[in-house]
């Protein structure tokens, strides 16, 4: 890829600022930086940690507005980094590693897209003046378990499953007999279901702490790590609320319904149909949450600006629990891309830029009565994955793919996402399979 040869401002102050609303006047510090027309000789640098085909859609909304991208992963020709003005591949993990990257770059903003991060090297960053996205503090509160519950439910009030923690299996043992069996164990810092397991008696318990131990983010902890045990709730189904915060303050998207298959997500559409109140009452729970994780940035001079995807459980009597969030564009939120007026990944370029982001940005973009439905083309074998029959796949109206590119799949890899709009959840889901269905795809 060609470097851009870019002129650096001295300072962020140099440029003229965009205009405001009253209360980013109140923003911290770090608001007052040029984020949001990053045009002419001194474009805004932002750099992605972690190219995988979210940060790509991000990376292409962030270049529309004028900004310059330079994408880093661990391996060579990730999504993001297909389309970005740079590419650097490095362990994101070492903090040596991360350190002299920023040191190169000299980033205005850094994008966090995956989990395993020298978190302390965000933090420094963003004491020198870096926006890190929403925020370092953010970013170490997301990736915790214990952190994040602590925060929803002790601090927040938040309803969430009965839980405890432990650090050891004698801990895990009592905790598990003080919640109740069955009961979910999962290491406090893992993702996509790494080292979770349920747990239907006390036999089963040392294996769920090797499940743990085995599953966790090694590099993020020392030799054991800490694990939370909840109560398993009588789950109907699963929302995800998209929330955005901005320089305009807090707004929620249309609740997203999915389906997951071992921790992946396999299909999701929007708007979600709730009955009575429950879409408003997912909203509030979202953006309180939101609310409660952008005071923590601000009180560090953050600014926690972005798009959060707040994963909600609704039981089978109508209840809504909160369960995690992301702190950035969600897999499920894919579907906004045939959803929405803006989909969630130009919500987050706009935001963390420094736009304002009001309910007529995240309003939906469909016929009144339709519902968007996304379909996750996951891909078997050992090589590279080639897409054919993709004029059939399309053909039918109402519909839309997004091939990923990824260089290579070992094992099971996403590597596409079919996009359907249609009358009903039902038929928009099952169109959006259809575009599955009817390519050909073949790991050489």
């Amino acid at each position: 890829m060609t470097e851009m040869n870019v002129a650096r401002p001295s300072s962020p102050m140099e440029s003229s600022p965009i205009a405001v609303d009253a209360d980013a006047k109140r923003m911290p510090a770090t608001a007052g930086r040029v984020l949001g027309t990053p045009l002419g000789s001194h474009p805004t640098r932002v750099l992605f940690l972690g190219s995988g085909e979210l940060g790509k859609e991000v990376a292409i909304e962030l270049m529309r507005l004028g900004a310059w991208v330079c994408a880093a992963d661990s391996y060579p020709g990730a999504p993001a980094q297909q389309v970005a003005h740079e590419a650097r591949v490095l362990d994101m993990a070492d903090a040596a590693q991360l350190r002299a990257l920023f040191d190169d770059v000299h980033p205005d903003i850094i994008v966090p897209e995956v989990e395993a991060i020298a978190t302390t090297e965000l933090a420094d960053a963003a004491s020198h003046g870096i926006q890190v996205v929403p925020s370092a503090e953010i970013a170490a509160i997301c990736m915790d378990r214990e952190r994040l519950r602590v925060l929803a439910h002790e601090e927040l009030g938040l309803p969430t499953t009965p839980y405890r923690f432990a650090g050891s299996p004698e801990e895990l043992r009592a905790g598990a007999t003080a919640v109740g069996y069955p009961c979910v164990v999962k290491p406090v810092m893992s993702s996509s279901g790494h080292g979770q397991s349920i747990v239907r008696s006390p036999e089963a318990i040392d294996a769920a702490w090797v499940e743990a131990q085995e599953g966790r983010r090694a590099a993020d902890e020392g030799d054991v790590s800490r694990v939370i045990v909840e109560a398993l709730a009588p789950l109907e189904r699963e929302l995800t609320v998209l929330t955005v915060s901005s320089s305009a303050g807090i707004v929620t998207c249309a609740p997203i319904g999915q389906r997951q298959e071992s921790g992946d997500y396999r299909e999701s559409w929007q708007p979600a149909v709730e009955p009575g109140d429950e879409a408003e009452r997912a909203q509030d729970i979202a953006r309180a949450a939101v609310e409660g994780l952008v005071a923590k940035a601000r009180a560090t001079g953050e600014t926690g600006w972005g798009v959060f995807g707040v994963e909600l459980f609704v039981l089978t009597d109508g209840s809504i629990l909160f369960n995690e969030v992301s702190p950035r564009p969600h897999d499920t939120g894919m579907v906004t891309m045939a959803s929405q007026r803006l989909s969630e990944f130009a919500l987050h370029a706009r935001a963390i830029l420094g736009l304002p982001i009001g309910p007529e940005h995240v309003a939906l973009g469909i016929p009144a009565g339709s519902v968007a439905a996304s379909h996750a083309i996951v891909v078997a074998g050992d090589g590279e994955a080639e897409f054919a029959d993709v004029a059939a796949a399309l053909a039918e109206p109402g519909t839309d793919l997004r091939i990923f590119a990824k260089p290579e799949v070992h094992g099971h890899r996403r590597m596409a996402v079919a996009l359907a709009v249609d009358a009903s959840e039902a038929e928009a889901r099952s169109k959006a399979g259809r575009v599955a269905d009817a390519l050909t795809i073949t790991v050489r």
